[in-house]
């Protein structure tokens, strides 16, 4: 599945992907220790939903639009990094996860991106202009290896790839078992799209083999039923969530599916440890 990231700017997927990440993040700064933060595929960080190229989806009017209408006060965080990068009350720009990591940040705290196409990476590096993160043009996986264990005791990788390689997955699994070696108590989070049930159950269970203690698995369908050949979803991995996130995590993903769900579909939010 081919999902490069500027097609698909503020969909449905980027606002449960973020909602979750700045819970995520934010629990892990209950404590006044530094956080290393890294995305190993982070994209133009900043998206012009007026551009051609996400006009053509449309897809941010089923998602952020939709999540900045709706009143509930669990999406508060989410909404405030959204606006922060946008003049008044148009929305115009959708952050990507480098601009909401970078709003996150405390002083202490390091951001750490890594984008492997050319252009993106260009964009990228102006996009993150006046911030303190680093930005790497490397290979995904290789860099993931290196930044571990971080500098800082504590941290979170994050892994968003466009899952246009027919073995992305299998690159995933092997680096993700060579990361938990190196790192075993550092959280990760690896976001993926859904097209079917059956065929993403394959997945599931070969990153169940690799025996990690604590991994978190989120998922949001939007439809009750599978939709043969489109997407339908999306969904994280999370390696060591801490014990404040999964407190927030039920009410949260409860607000999520409420917002984000298509007319005529409840929609559904599941979460089980593998």
């Amino acid at each position: 599945m081919n999902y490069r990231h500027i097609f698909h700017a503020g969909n449905s997927a980027d606002v449960v992907k973020h909602c979750l990440l700045i819970a995520l993040v934010r629990a892990q700064q209950h404590k006044p220790g530094a956080l290393t933060l890294v995305d190993t595929h982070a994209g133009c960080g900043l998206y012009d939903l007026d551009g051609e190229q996400a006009q053509r989806t449309g897809e941010s009017t089923q998602g952020v639009l939709q999540a900045l209408t709706n009143p509930n006060p669990l999406l508060n965080d989410y909404r405030a990094v959204v606006q922060a990068v946008n003049v008044g009350a148009e929305l115009q720009f959708y952050p990507g996860s480098p601009r909401i990591l970078a709003q996150l940040l405390r002083p202490q705290d390091l951001l750490i991106l890594n984008e492997k196409h050319p252009q993106d990476a260009y964009t990228l590096r102006g996009a993150m202009r006046g911030t303190t993160a680093a930005v790497h043009e490397r290979d995904a996986y290789e860099l993931w290896l290196a930044m571990l264990p971080p500098r800082t005791s504590r941290g979170v990788v994050l892994v968003d790839p466009p899952y246009e390689q027919p073995d992305e997955r299998a690159r995933i699994t092997a680096t993700l078992a060579a990361a938990h070696r190196k790192w075993a108590h550092g959280v990760t989070v690896i976001w993926y799209p859904l097209k079917d049930r059956a065929t993403h159950g394959q997945w599931s269970e070969q990153l169940r083999k690799l025996g990690i203690p604590k991994l978190l698995r989120v998922e949001h369908w939007l439809y009750d039923g599978d939709q043969p050949g489109i997407y339908n979803g999306a969904g994280l991995y999370i390696v060591n969530p801490p014990y404040a996130f999964t407190q927030v995590l039920p009410p949260l993903l409860e607000a999520l599916r409420a917002a984000l769900a298509p007319e005529g579909h409840s929609g559904e939010i599941t979460t089980d440890w593998l």
